[in-house]
């Protein structure tokens, strides 16, 4: 008489237990940990004790971990030149310099999430998106989102599309003209984009070229272990703590990822760094994980309730400017890229727009998970992808026949999106300028607020 979802909580508790409870994390039961105790005279145990107490001032200090002061947004990320062209509550539009003599006539809007900054997508020079497909000839704009506090509490789901997506759109015209845009969304911001395409579609408005969906789902019937957290008793403890604060904390969802993955991202942590005394150097990725976000307490409420309980969008039912919208009315080629190891949205998950998009799509499976899948750049050690088109007319082909049909590549995933990008653009152009009145230098100001 246990349901499913009850049946896989006892499954995930039971297994948080065993993790807890693994010899290897007691010292006296840990071979490695004994080793470099008799070895170090016990030095490893003590550097341990002071990494435990820089970590414990840190965090009850407000301040972030140990390394991240090396990563200066501006500096050291998110330093691909460019200009803030347009400012509003919500996001800052960031338009990014031209590199080449020429650029497709198409510009590509990168939409990405705002559980946590856009830089992701700007970090180091050697593996930042924005930087490789401007000097590729593309001009690229960016939307860098705000981080909400209490007075952004009602803020909803259809601000972002009218205030970021849509009015993004409209200022890349004001510059580039009535070119049609390369669209490409990151995570939540691939959801909000698909939903924004889908209302575009429904409403004849054909200023989109293409769409790419990174790591996001349209679907939410196979959620993975995020579902475990996702039920009506659930959301409503945390509509109760958003609605005192006007906001969800980003400390509340960092612990929720750990939790998916405790064996990698606490125990295996803690051993290292205060039982073997050994801290691992910090890098961009881990850098840019550390400045987290907040979420307005409407928005993440209607995210939760009508995407991941009800599934609104895959089902037909979500309402956008008084009228439902449909992935099925969406005709531009879309390029979807799912990560083999995604806790966050599972790739089988994402997989899953073959069966509602009624368009050309080229699915292709990266890997690493959620954030180092996508953030795979050319000459990435380890790297490999799958990749095949489906066209509008194709039958469908469930997720583990698409798996064993098409074989591993090595190497990058960007140079596939690249030339699929060149063969839904135009002949190149003298690149457009930008506004005469612009903000300020990217990054902006909006990515520097904690």
């Amino acid at each position: 008489g246990v349901s499913p979802q009850h049946e896989r909580v006892v499954e995930f508790v039971t297994r948080q237990m065993l993790d807890t409870m693994s010899p290897s994390n007691f010292p006296q039961l840990n071979p490695e940990v004994i080793a470099a105790t008799l070895n170090e005279g016990g030095a490893n145990l003590q550097r341990g004790f002071e990494h435990l107490l820089e970590d414990w001032e840190r965090q009850t200090g407000g301040h972030r971990p140990v390394g991240v002061e090396n990563y200066r947004v501006g500096e050291d990320v998110a330093v691909t030149p460019g200009k803030v062209i347009w400012r509003n509550e919500l996001m800052e539009l960031i338009q990014y310099a031209p590199s080449t003599p020429k650029v497709h006539p198409e510009p590509i809007l990168i939409v990405p999430a705002w559980i946590m900054k856009y830089y992701i997508l700007d970090l180091s020079p050697h593996n930042s998106l924005a930087a490789y497909l401007v000097k590729r000839g593309f001009t690229v704009f960016m939307i860098s989102w705000r981080n909400p506090g209490p007075d952004q509490r009602d803020v909803a789901m259809a601000d972002y599309v009218n205030d970021g997506v849509f009015t993004a759109l409209s200022q890349i015209e004001a510059v580039c003209g009535d070119n049609e845009v390369h669209a490409a969304g990151y995570c939540l911001g691939g959801t909000l984009l698909s939903i924004a395409a889908a209302a575009m579609a429904r409403d004849g408005d054909e200023r989109l070229a293409t769409v790419t969906l990174l790591a996001a789902q349209t679907d939410f019937s196979e959620t993975g272990e995020l579902d475990l957290f996702i039920n009506e008793s659930q959301l409503a403890f945390l509509e109760d703590m958003m609605w005192e604060q006007g906001f969800l904390d980003a400390r509340q969802m960092s612990g929720t990822f750990q939790l998916l993955r405790s064996n990698d991202l606490v125990w295996s942590r803690m051993i290292r760094e205060y039982l073997l005394g050994t801290r691992r150097g910090m890098n961009d990725l881990m850098a840019w994980n550390a400045d987290a976000t907040r979420m307005p307490f409407k928005m993440h409420s209607e995210y939760l309730r009508r995407l991941f309980l009800h599934n609104d969008l895959a089902e037909g039912r979500y309402d956008f400017g008084g009228l439902p919208v449909s992935i099925g009315d969406i005709r531009q080629p879309m390029f979807v890229v799912g990560a083999e190891r995604d806790h966050v949205a599972p790739w089988r998950s994402v997989y899953n727009i073959n069966l509602f998009a009624d368009t050309d799509v080229t699915f292709l499976l990266a890997s690493g998970g959620h954030n180092a899948g996508i953030v795979s750049e050319p000459g990435h050690e380890g790297r490999v992808y799958r990749s095949a088109t489906r066209r509008a007319d194709d039958p469908w082909i469930d997720p583990e026949s698409w798996l064993s049909s098409n074989p591993e590549e090595t190497g990058s995933w960007w140079p596939v999106w690249k030339t699929w990008l060149k063969q839904h653009s135009s002949r190149k152009i003298v690149p457009p300028e930008f506004p005469s009145t612009t903000l300020a230098d990217a990054p902006g100001t909006y990515v520097l607020d904690h």
